[in-house]
């Protein structure tokens, strides 16, 4: 019985390549309790392998929180699977607006403390007192109103390339940090003004809103489903767009375009540019923003110094790596010194 992923990341590239199908990239999450996570993860695990089914996926007690690929045509059996699951028949999928086949090379579900890093003690709170759910359009309107502070619930890499028009964008590396931030910045506001929050799919808000309840703020509103079911509303609809530039997204595209605005620069020469890549060097990859001509010039390194490494025999930079872990500093060290141009 099969119940982890056995090919490599570049094998599976090959096969998705080869199949020359379609797939579509979607993400969901809910919150529910669920008594035997490990059990939770092994059948979905098995069903879902069947499928060709690929993505991250975490699973806790608190719920599960899944970003994957799924073949089109494979599409409605993976719905129906999902729907026939008691607390998922009414889950929303929010599917991306640009999809890429290798969006995801791997099908990994882990099992985790929460589906989100939030930091909070979820007993000092009612997680359910959440915030009052907004479409696309409803959003729309209450960003129109003076008395409305809208907070951008992501993290500094992520609004640096994209958000709504006279959002709060918290300087943050982790949604954990940012809870306490708004909260002091926002301390006077708690009775008087509207707070409004998104974030990428809707998950981040769906704890941050019960928590801001929790802390005092009178009047909390939130966008269903985020930025990416914002941008689907927007378009079936015709609706005015408010959201600015591209809508940041972590899987291998690490991004998709909401309007035609780019906001951020290339964080080496400073020109216009909202493409994230990480750097080649695999003791680093680390996360940034950088343009064709830098990346042809620097080999799509993120420094000189890591250009030297890439240029090194393998077997040579295999020993540089030993002892390394660094997986948890890639997105903080976006604001490494040699990025002369990162804000």
């Amino acid at each position: 019985m099969q119940l982890y992923n056995k090919l490599s990341a570049e094998e599976r590239r090959i096969l998705i390549e080869e199949d020359k199908k379609e797939r579509f990239t979607l993400s969901f999450y809910q919150y529910h309790q669920i008594e035997n996570p490990q059990i939770f993860r092994d059948y979905l695990f098995l069903h879902w392998n069947e499928m060709d089914v690929l993505g991250r996926i975490y699973v806790a007690y608190e719920g599960i929180n899944a970003q994957l690929s799924v073949p089109e045509s494979r599409f409605d059996d993976f719905k129906t699977f999902l729907y026939n699951i008691n607390f998922l028949k009414r889950v929303r999928l929010n599917i991306a607006v640009e999809h890429d086949n290798a969006s995801f090379l791997k099908l990994t579900i882990k099992i985790r403390e929460k589906i989100l890093a939030d930091g909070l003690n979820d007993n000092s709170f009612d997680v359910t007192q959440k915030g009052v759910h907004l479409n696309a359009e409803d959003f729309n309107a209450l960003m129109a109103d003076p008395d409305t502070l809208c907070v951008d619930m992501r993290n500094h890499y992520e609004s640096e390339v994209g958000h709504f028009k006279g959002a709060i964008t918290p300087d943050v590396d982790t949604f954990r940090e940012s809870l306490s931030l708004i909260e002091e910045y926002l301390s006077e506001d708690k009775k008087d003004k509207k707070l409004l929050m998104y974030c990428t799919g809707g998950i981040r808000c769906e704890k941050a809103s019960a928590y801001f309840k929790y802390k005092g703020f009178k009047n909390v509103f939130q966008l269903e489903g985020g930025i990416i079911e914002y941008a689907r509303q927007v378009n079936e609809k015709g609706l005015k767009n408010y959201f600015i530039g591209k809508n940041f997204v972590f899987d291998k595209r690490l991004g998709e375009r909401i309007s035609k605005h780019v906001i951020a620069q290339c964080h080496q020469c400073g020109a216009p540019c909202d493409s994230h890549v990480n750097c080649v060097n695999e003791a680093c990859h680390l996360l940034f923003i950088q343009c064709e001509s830098c990346q042809e010039k620097l080999d799509s390194c993120c420094s000189s110094d890591c250009q030297e490494v890439v240029n090194l025999p393998e077997k040579v930079q295999r020993e540089l790596r030993k002892n390394q872990n660094n997986s948890n500093k890639i997105f903080k060290k976006g604001r490494s010194e040699v990025l002369k141009f990162k804000h």
